[in-house]
């Protein structure tokens, strides 16, 4: 794992998480550097080149994983690595043109407001073309979703979009430790367990790569979901939530 180049001072940190992104990554990087926060790219063991791009900006700090360790283990990296700077803020963004920098200027108001540990980009709080979106993860997606509101009491739209804002006070109570996709199951047990403050805002539902892959047998809608729930009661398990709970149920 290498750090290379220096972060901007700035309460706010960006964090994208890189894994095979060539194609992308110089667009997404030109694009945020417009906005006032400190740009953290997290290649994530890339073997088609994103790290030596990475390598040549000067604008963007860089850390790299040797070895592919997985989404959610990325996460984990970046809110270890703002902790350390002293970061109050993380602002988490995809690098494959499927989150719109463009929004980042409105996480950075709510983050003003005040009145939340997380903010949550939800691509179904507005109008949108679902036409595009592959029918087993929008079936996923919804499932997953209701799953937790009921389980957690919570009100979410959209329980996966990687869009988000986290305050690092509220981070660092938490014991995160999935690695790999199903992170969010992991974590929405764990912040509505510490009772942190949650809110969503709309941002655009895109899929560019509606063929993405998930890895090995995720890729199989069924067994991606039956991962999902095994995720999620370990969690609850692991957090005293689980009396009485069928995931299979709900």
């Amino acid at each position: 794992m290498n750090d290379t180049h220096k972060h901007p001072c700035n309460d706010v940190m960006l964090a994208i998480p890189v894994y095979n992104e060539r194609e992308t990554l110089n667009a997404v990087l030109d694009q945020v550097a417009k906005y006032p926060v400190a740009v953290v790219a997290l290649d994530d063991g890339s073997t088609d080149g994103s790290r030596e791009i990475l390598g040549q900006r000067r604008d963007v700090c860089a850390i790299s994983h040797r070895q592919n360790c997985g989404y959610g283990c990325t996460l984990q990296r970046a809110f270890h690595f703002a902790l350390g700077c002293g970061f109050e803020w993380v602002i988490t963004m995809d690098c494959d043109l499927q989150h719109e920098p463009a929004h980042i200027p409105d996480f950075l108001a709510a983050i003003r407001e005040n009145d939340a540990d997380i903010i949550s980009g939800s691509r179904y709080l507005l109008p949108a073309d679902e036409a595009q979106v592959p029918p087993e993860r929008r079936t996923i997606n919804t499932q997953v979703t209701r799953m937790i509101n009921q389980v957690l009491s919570l009100d979410l739209t959209d329980a996966f979009c990687g869009f988000k804002a986290y305050r690092m006070a509220a981070i660092q109570t938490l014991r995160l430790s999935e690695s790999g996709y199903a992170f969010p199951l992991e974590f929405w047990v764990q912040a509505a367990a510490h009772r942190l403050r949650i809110r969503e805002i709309p941002v655009e539902l895109i899929y560019v790569d509606p063929n993405r892959s998930f890895g090995l047998q995720l890729d199989d809608a069924a067994h991606r979901l039956a991962h999902y729930k095994q995720v999620f009661l370990h969690a609850l398990r692991a957090a005293g939530l689980a009396q009485n709970v069928n995931v299979e149920s709900v």
